[in-house]
């Protein structure tokens, strides 16, 4: 790609690691780093942006008590005449988190930061500062576009295991240099406690970094708290949180399994069975841990577009919280489906706004593979090839808009399914052929077992061009099948390349789409 090189990126990458390095902290939640000055607030749980835009981004951080966040700007990592930003007052109500929103910032350039935390009672005392970096998107073409995407963190049992190196995936799509990560969903997995020891088929003993917090389900809004904590725990997450912005949305297990509006649970794990409850909770402590503008608004809604240029717009899609209950998916009608209909109308109402070359939709679910919750389906195809039924009403809905609005550049991306894959959809191979061809690209465990790739429904004409699965379920990160994938946009040609690609970065598929087309 033709990325604009940036003098001293490396040097700043370096020097992120290295204060990731002794940031690292105990193993029980809430101690403090060892060179905090006493008394002084701190910041151990390193820093996050999100949502940068060409002029502005929004930086995060955790303190140990209450503190004022103060965040400085520089165009270098000398900090020489830094900008100063005032940001809130952290406390208990947001368990000592908070956000500052930078603005006015220079397009398509790397921006250098440090945020400290003071005494509200004395604005002279500061702890020790805590430096990120992240790139402004480019107002124009020519710098060209890189992220990459995966999801599903510590799943299934398989926590931060130190003897493996802990969430090492982490390390590969760093060395990538890209401009964002995309977070499909399952950033945590509040339904599955995490234990100090698992044995493994081969009888080797896999150990897990515990905190109190993840010893059970989720259920109090200090458990889900508890959760986000336990995966900044990782050096390597919050090294890489330091230096690539990220775009997070949500899927299930921010709050458990396959779970739906309204659903009553019976599961005797749990004490508080109603899922609205647990599911407020949930959106509390995610607007909590990631630094997502959306979420503070009136509406407090996860979907939203983010616009990375004239190259790219990113379509973050909610497919957990406006759907319908679980069903067997063959309904004739289902005006509700997976999103809402008042989501669906924005994502139709902004894909024909959008000037981008490319249109990422984000979804936190496949649109072909059968995901089953038992007898009942819990993402969009229900295993019937014939025509659309149930929520593949709503997905027919929005492709053939796609195809009479002649939308160009449309691209889905997925994670959910634990295990990577490429899906071309063609309408000579579909029961529904009112649409115009497209790729869905799927990616992922980051940390969480692996599983077998699902049946394909062919009511949109799916063909697995490509897929790496393991034969057996839940296999652990010690056994691979952990993935992530990148997007490379290239500025001059427009081109999009995508490559999946393991844990160690190493490339398994790659696909080069054409800019300009309906459909490909």
């Amino acid at each position: 790609m033709s990325h604009r090189p940036l003098p001293g990126r490396r040097s700043v990458l370096r020097g992120s690691l290295a204060a990731s390095a002794a940031l690292s902290l105990p193993t029980a939640l809430g101690a403090a780093p060892a060179f905090a000055r006493s008394g002084r607030p701190t910041a151990g749980w390193g820093v996050q942006a999100g949502d940068v835009t060409c002029d502005s981004g929004l930086v995060w951080v955790r303190s140990d008590r209450p503190a004022r966040m103060i965040v400085e700007t520089s165009a270098t990592e000398s900090f020489r005449n830094p900008r100063r930003w005032h940001g809130p007052l952290l406390g208990s109500g947001t368990d000592f988190t908070g956000t500052t929103r930078l603005r006015g910032l220079p397009s398509g350039e790397q921006i250098h930061y440090r945020v400290l935390l003071a005494d509200p009672d004395d604005p002279r005392r500061t702890g020790e500062p805590v430096t990120g970096t992240f790139r402004t998107a480019s107002a124009e073409r020519r710098g060209g576009v890189r992220f990459v995407w995966s999801g599903d963190l510590a799943g299934q049992g398989w926590g931060i295991n130190p003897e493996l190196g802990g969430y090492r995936i982490y390390n590969a799509m760093g060395a990538l240099d890209p401009d964002f990560f995309l977070c499909s969903g399952d950033s945590i997995y509040a339904d599955g406690p995490i234990t100090g020891t698992v044995a493994l088929p081969d009888g080797r003993i896999w150990r897990n970094i515990t905190t109190e917090e993840k010893a059970k389900v989720a259920e109090t809004l200090a458990e889900f708290r508890g959760n986000f904590r336990y995966n900044l725990l990782d050096e390597n997450l919050r090294a890489f949180n330091a230096r690539v912005p990220s775009i997070v949305q949500w899927d299930d297990h921010e709050v458990l399994n396959n779970w739906y509006p309204g659903e009553i649970l019976t599961d005797a794990r749990y004490t508080e069975k109603n899922v609205d409850v647990l599911a407020a909770r949930a959106r509390s402590a995610f607007s909590e841990y990631f630094p997502i503008s959306t979420l503070r608004r009136p509406d407090g809604r996860v979907y939203r577009v983010r616009h990375h240029g004239p190259l790219l717009d990113v379509f973050v899609l909610d497919m957990r919280t406006y759907r319908n209950a679980n069903s067997p998916g063959d309904r004739p009608a289902d005006p509700q489906g997976i999103l809402g209909r008042e989501q669906l109308e924005w994502l139709k109402r902004e894909l024909s706004r959008s000037r981008a070359v490319w249109k990422v939709i984000a979804a936190d679910m496949p649109i072909g593979l059968v995901v089953p919750d038992g007898a009942n389906i819990d993402a969009v195809a229900q295993g019937d090839p014939g025509a659309p039924l149930g929520r593949e009403l709503q997905i027919a809905e929005l492709l053939r808009f796609v195809k009479h609005r002649r939308i160009t550049g449309t691209v889905w991306l997925t994670a959910d399914v634990h295990h990577t894959s490429a899906q071309h959809y063609q309408p000579s191979k579909a029961a529904f052929t009112d649409f115009e061809p497209f790729w869905e690209f799927v990616s992922g465990p980051l940390n969480a077992g692996a599983f077998p790739a699902p049946a394909l429904d062919a009511t949109f004409g799916p063909d697995r061009v490509f897929v790496k699965a393991p034969t057996t379920a839940n296999v652990s990160p010690a056994g691979g099948f952990q993935f992530f994938g990148e997007v490379d946009i290239d500025g001059p040609s427009g081109e999009l390349t995508v490559r999946l690609r393991e844990q160690d970065g190493t490339v398994l598929f790659t696909r080069t789409l054409q800019p300009g087309l309906v459909g490909q």
